[in-house]
């Protein structure tokens, strides 16, 4: 089975006898800064406890905080969707060192930006954000405009990215819904339901809005996201270090092991490839995956066709003649929607003195390093390394 073009895009925690009974709250109006704030029992003080909390225990010293670069604040954004702060700081300030100025990406070619972002996974992110430099140059004179729905029309942008920068680039008083914002208002105000339907969704848009404080929304949302992250948890919360405690429904209830409640659950599906490994005098071939859809824009090691004969499609297909084919070792990589087992197969060819046709490239070493491959190619690659890299021994066939 091969690597799709596109995606189709624990044990139960026992629920504990309530010390407490809370309304679970149904918030009905307003969805920007100033809603009916006073229709929620403690939205009032909710804002201010937890602006009080991050003054203290909050994070204020990650590489992208202490500035209203919008250019920096957005990378950020972008980088940390789905992706841990540990993950992302390294490949933060190697883009910066790269690219220090928005002018910067939007003249780069896609490739550079493909080959930075390599590992960070969800490449989509990386080919939005090039494009989102080019527009940003090309419609708004280089500069990132203020609003938050203009921003949200850039490309790779939604609402909730459109509104932090917003934030805490332009003083905007406007509500995110990040993961970790989700967790703490479902919690906070007793949310039920998979906080990823439209429906709640819906629900917890308007009662960010009608949580949004008059001022200071740059350190309110900050804190929403650290209390989220530090203290309110996937896993283990910290209730009581939560400067919420007393008036949070999920711990007055037993439940902060329930809400919010998980994504229903489908099975995985698992799927195979076989992908050639292709070597000439140290040399290895990559070709360029199509734009759209896994590792989209990204050099990889050619896939073979299901039911497909190495040896002659690789001949057919690349005008080389096959010395020596051999397997190498079996991985298994995780992608969001399925689970993909690689078998790679190892071809030592002799290459036709034809022409390369556009999106063939033959590296050595040296330019695998910095070439921009999916995390298990480069494990694939990596290994080759560490073996020596030695030449098969042929055989006749």
């Amino acid at each position: 089975m091969s690597i799709p073009a596109g995606p189709p895009q624990g044990n139960a925690v026992k629920t504990m006898e309530p010390r407490q009974r809370r309304t679970v709250v149904t918030p009905s109006h307003g969805e920007g800064a100033g809603g009916k704030a006073g229709s929620l029992p403690q939205a009032r003080s909710f804002a201010a406890r937890l602006i009080r909390w991050h003054k203290r225990h909050g994070r204020h010293d990650m590489p992208w905080q202490n500035t209203t670069d919008p250019y920096r604040v957005w990378l950020s954004e972008i980088m940390l969707q789905q992706t841990q702060v540990a993950t992302v700081v390294p490949y933060y300030e190697r883009f910066l060192r790269h690219f220090p100025r928005l002018a910067d990406l939007a003249a780069a070619p896609v490739d550079d930006v493909m080959a930075l972002w390599s590992g960070l996974g969800y490449y989509a992110r990386a080919r939005n954000l090039h494009a989102c430099a080019l527009a940003v140059m090309r419609e708004h004179g280089g500069e990132f405009p203020h609003h938050p729905d203009v921003i949200a029309g850039l490309p790779g942008i939604g609402r909730s990215t459109a509104n932090s920068i917003a934030t805490f680039c332009f003083g905007a008083q406007a509500p995110i819904l990040d993961g970790n914002v989700k967790r703490v208002l479902c919690r906070a105000f007793g949310v039920e339901g998979f906080a990823g339907n439209s429906v709640v969704e819906k629900r917890l848009w308007r009662l960010a809005g009608e949580l949004m404080p008059k001022r200071d929304g740059g350190t309110y949302n900050q804190a929403q996201m650290d209390l989220g992250a530090t203290v309110c948890k996937r896993g283990k919360p910290r209730c009581e270090s939560c400067p919420l405690d007393d008036i949070c429904v999920a711990l007055a209830s037993g439940r902060t092991g329930e809400l919010p409640e998980p994504k229903p659950r489908k099975a995985i599906p698992r799927r195979e490839a076989t992908l050639l490994v292709l070597r000439h005098e140290g040399r290895i071939l990559l070709e360029t995956r199509p734009p759209a859809g896994i590792w989209g824009g990204l050099l990889s090691l050619p896939e073979l066709p299901e039911a497909a004969d190495a040896r002659q499609w690789a001949t057919r297909r690349f005008a080389c003649r096959v010395i020596a084919v051999a397997p190498a070792p079996t991985l298994d990589h995780a992608f969001s929607h399925f689970r993909l087992r690689i078998a790679p197969l190892l071809l030592d060819v002799e290459p036709s003195s034809a022409a390369m046709e556009p999106g063939l490239c033959w590296l050595n070493d040296e330019e695998l390093a910095t070439a921009g491959v999916p995390a298990p190619v480069r494990r694939i690659l990596e290994g080759l390394q560490a073996s020596g890299n030695r030449p098969l021994p042929s055989r006749k066939r």
